[in-house]
């Protein structure tokens, strides 16, 4: 992390508490986003969380915040009800992603009676008998995947996992809840990766118009040739029971679409890249895959895609950790900062497939809890058994230190992960 610069601050937040004297006092703007933290941003973290609980951060943009580092504050700030998702409490500061109303109407942005309303419409794809019945869908899919990655490694000696397997994989899922083919499936995926870092400035404007443009479309060839999928009991209820308005209809199937494929294929390549750079566990877990439920809660707190929750807007001035934050301002919940907090967890930085500690906050925490968490936990699972399975020597392809990650400060993923077998 390059040093901290500090600018003006135009609002004078104040603070009501003093650092302790081990502590410095943070500087009044802190611009933490950097090339480094691009690379590896945990150590930008421990430095973070030793400056404040509480700190003030520009977003690469220039946009402010306020980022919450560590875990006790960020778990109780996700139940804080004076905490709204709702941008239209925002004042100024960071908001997220630019989406036209037809996309911003979902759950990530709704409170809680809204929130619940939409929740309840969409919970039934996701019940614990309809996860177990595509559970069979999954394993297909995974060893058709793992098919494939091993005539390419056969081909050329060397594949790139998150495009041969991890990406494809979750859009069967998504595919078979919405009814969308997987080719569109995987040029959604695109579009979505282009939002999270882009390649050039105006690329983030271009994938969500595509994206919207493809849901409008998809919603009209549904809604007049109805199937047995969840978007077509969405739009039922939209205008059947007139439960919905058109724009959160769009919203929720994008937000589907989005959470359905992006988290969940992120942790299956950094779950494969943890488990290469701990071979002895990795060892461990094939002579136990009875383990796997704990090597995927490890992999959640240790390698989630996610360094933030969704942004927060006080509805009235505020003191979390002794920092008043006044209303209208946006609130970082740290999520990837609060995984890796010593106060909560012991050597946090290791990873550690036998950790006591399971708890953790990738899947949200409250009302926001993920609706999609049991899916996600079989995807993963049922990804990296078959990977074990059927490859008992697959390795990395280089070093670490040449692995290309993305250049975002939302999401801390890899661009490739480049594989061989020995």
């Amino acid at each position: 992390m390059t040093p901290p610069t500090t600018r003006p601050s135009q609002d004078n937040h104040p603070h009501t508490h003093e650092p302790s004297p081990t502590t410095p006092h943070p500087p009044s703007e802190l611009r933490p986003f950097d090339a480094e933290f691009f690379r590896d941003p945990y150590p930008v973290y421990a430095r973070l969380r030793k400056l404040g609980p509480v700190l003030p951060v520009a977003l690469p943009d220039g946009a402010r915040a306020w980022l919450v580092t560590r875990e006790e504050d960020v778990r109780a700030a996700f139940t804080d009800r004076r905490l709204s998702v709702n941008k239209a409490r925002s004042r100024n500061g960071y908001q997220g992603f630019s989406l036209p109303p037809a996309l911003d109407a979902n759950l990530l942005n709704t409170d809680p009676d809204d929130h619940l309303r939409l929740r309840r419409l969409v919970s039934k794809g996701f019940t614990p008998r309809h996860i177990e019945q595509l559970r069979e869908r999954v394993v297909t899919a995974a060893e058709h995947y793992a098919d494939g990655l091993a005539a390419r490694l056969a081909e050329c000696g060397e594949a790139d996992l998150l495009a041969e397997f991890a990406n494809p994989l979750p859009l069967v899922v998504i595919g078979h809840l919405l009814g969308v083919p997987e080719a569109d499936g995987r040029t959604f995926s695109r579009w979505v990766a282009a939002m999270f870092a882009p390649d050039h400035p105006g690329h983030t404007a271009e994938a969500i118009a595509h994206i919207h443009r493809y849901l409008l479309g998809l919603i009209g060839t549904r809604r007049a040739r109805p199937g047995d999928d969840l978007l077509s009991s969405l739009i039922a209820a939209r205008d059947e029971g007139d439960r919905l308005s058109e724009d959160e209809l769009v919203s929720l199937a994008f937000l589907l679409l989005m959470a359905g494929t992006e988290n969940v294929q992120h942790l299956i390549a950094g779950g494969v890249l943890a488990l290469l750079r701990h071979p002895e566990q990795l060892a461990e877990l094939r002579r136990r895959p009875e383990l796997m439920p704990e090597v995927v809660e490890e992999l959640l707190r240790y390698a989630h895609p996610n360094q933030w929750a969704i942004r927060r807007f006080p509805i009235e001035a505020v003191e979390i950790a002794g920092t008043r934050i006044p209303a209208g301002d946006t609130v970082l919940l740290g999520l990837a900062s609060a995984h890796r907090d010593p106060d909560r967890y012991p050597e946090p930085d290791r990873f550690d497939i036998h950790r006591a500690d399971k708890a953790h906050l990738a899947l949200g925490h409250g009302v926001h809890y993920c609706l999609g968490a049991a899916l996600a936990r079989m995807e993963i699972s049922v990804a990296l058994g078959t990977l074990l399975d059927r490859f008992s020597d697959l390795e990395l392809a280089l070093p670490v230190g040449q692995l290309e990650w993305r250049a975002s400060f939302r999401s801390h993923a890899l661009r490739r992960l480049p594989v061989s077998v020995g």
